[in-house]
């Protein structure tokens, strides 16, 4: 009989280790273990305190396992290449300009996740487990799995609520042919029914914090008191931090609340617009533009491109991500608002199925409200790696230039037919590819699913 998969789980900070600790434990009480790969000085202590093995890999630890080693060539034994693309999401988070510091980083993760792997006991089998990102530490975790051929498992919140995809192979979104089709069961059905009543959006219980104006994000006790925590953790107390740039976080989050007071002048209520194309602006920086789709990073060239292909007598419709209001800054949609004037900024509190109901052509690179207009039955022009990229409600885009003749045809309504297929069982066919659960979510009904779906997935 085989021995259980061990998985090697990646925490980044203390938020998520408290949840990872309780997963620890109740693997454990099933009789299963796992190693933690902690990036955070407290994260460490936090597991120490659990009885919890785990490998130390703060920055320090990565110095001292990189030591004087050419960090270019440890990054090309790995097999990394590329290497200017994935310091892309770090840069863009930390708005980090010294690329020889990133190299080095990414090198000493590589390194301290090989030491982890290369410590099991001969003959284990593995896998590594860890939340989708962008950032180095599980860039570099994930290549040091791959290097050993050992699965890379990239958790995911998925399109449904509660539900998770683990990813296997590559950081790319999933792909489902549009030919994916399940008889809908009950449950599938009275999700999407619901859904659909209640036009409700998908917001991972982890992220639901950052649905809020960005004032109260940032002012508000729960985030003076972490932020009095880590100021003093890291400059008083000497605890390394993988998100440790307090700086950078607070400046940007003050951009943020000066850019939302500039931006509400601007704003344009749906029920003003007649025809409009909706482009549902992406969170700026998301590793779903950095490294799943970079050629459409820069959303201000994109949508300028929107306004100038879109046919006369029809408005472009734009609304920020409800999470992250702010968060383009001001300047770049003030500038599209002077320069074309049936450009529209809707204010981001408007419901996202009450904007697609409404809209007359939906374009986006791979945002959920593409799969939220196709649940309406709307024909969706895709950009970007998405997950429903192949779906019969999809109309996909392969070049910029392309774009133009695709909105045409969407709102002209010739655009070629969707294949014949209830989207109700397109969704039940996605859902299949779904286990259940909630990252960072320590109630015990969640911890029991969630190590549920963990076995299933090493299993």
């Amino acid at each position: 009989m085989l021995e259980p998969t061990i998985p090697i789980i990646t925490t980044l900070a203390e938020y998520q280790t408290r949840f990872w600790v309780e997963i620890g434990l109740e693997m454990r009480r099933r009789g299963r273990e796992a190693r933690f790969l902690s990036f955070d000085s407290r994260s460490n202590e936090m597991l120490a305190a659990a009885g919890l093995d785990y490998v130390d890999a703060t920055s320090s630890a990565c110095e001292a396992a990189l030591g004087d080693k050419d960090a270019f060539e440890v990054c090309q034994d790995f097999g990394v290449e590329r290497l200017n693309f994935w310091l892309t999401h770090e840069k863009f988070a930390f708005g980090i300009r010294d690329s020889e510091a990133l190299i080095r980083k990414l090198a000493g993760s590589l390194l301290v996740a090989d030491k982890a792997i290369a410590s099991m006991p001969k003959g284990s089998r593995l896998k590594m487990l860890q939340e989708l990102g962008g950032f180095l530490s599980v860039i570099g975790s994930h290549f040091a799995a791959l290097h050993h051929d050992i699965p890379s498992l990239l958790l995911e919140p998925s399109f449904f609520r509660g539900r998770l995809l683990f990813l296997s192979g590559d950081i790319q979104a999933l792909k489902l042919e549009d030919s994916a089709s399940e008889p809908a069961s009950a449950e599938v059905l009275a999700y999407l029914e619901d859904t659909l009543a209640r036009s409700a959006i998908v917001i991972p219980e982890k992220d639901r914090h950052q649905y809020t104006t960005a004032f109260r994000k940032v002012v508000n006790f729960r985030n003076a008191r972490r932020l009095i925590q880590k100021l003093i953790d890291k400059h008083l107390l000497g605890k390394e931090q993988e998100f440790g740039h307090i700086g950078s976080h607070v400046s940007s989050h003050a951009r943020m609340i000066l850019a939302s007071r500039k931006l509400s002048k601007l704003y344009t209520p749906i029920s003003q617009l007649d025809s409009f194309v909706y482009y549902p602006l992406h969170v700026p920086g998301d590793m779903a533009l950095t490294l799943r789709s970079p050629e459409y990073l820069d959303q201000e060239a994109l949508i300028d491109y929107i306004c100038r292909v879109t046919p006369p007598g029809v408005a472009i419709a734009v609304k920020e991500h409800p999470a992250m209001i702010g968060a383009m800054g001001a300047e770049p949609l003030e500038k599209l608002k002077r320069r074309y004037d049936h450009f529209h900024l809707i204010p981001p509190s408007t419901n996202n199925f009450d904007v697609l109901r409404r809209a007359d052509a939906i374009v986006t690179v791979n945002s959920k409200s593409g799969a939220e207009a196709g649940l309406l039955g709307q024909r969706v022009i895709v950009l970007g790696d998405a997950f429903y990229r192949n779906a019969p409600f999809s109309l996909p885009v392969e070049r910029m230039a392309d774009l133009g003749p695709a909105l045409a045809s969407v709102l002209d309504g010739t655009a070629p037919a969707a294949p014949q297929l209830n989207v109700q069982d397109y969704f039940a066919a996605l859902w299949n590819e779904t286990l259940a659960g909630e990252l960072y979510v320590c109630d015990h009904a969640n911890i029991e699913r969630f190590v549920d779906s963990i076995i299933t997935s090493l299993d």
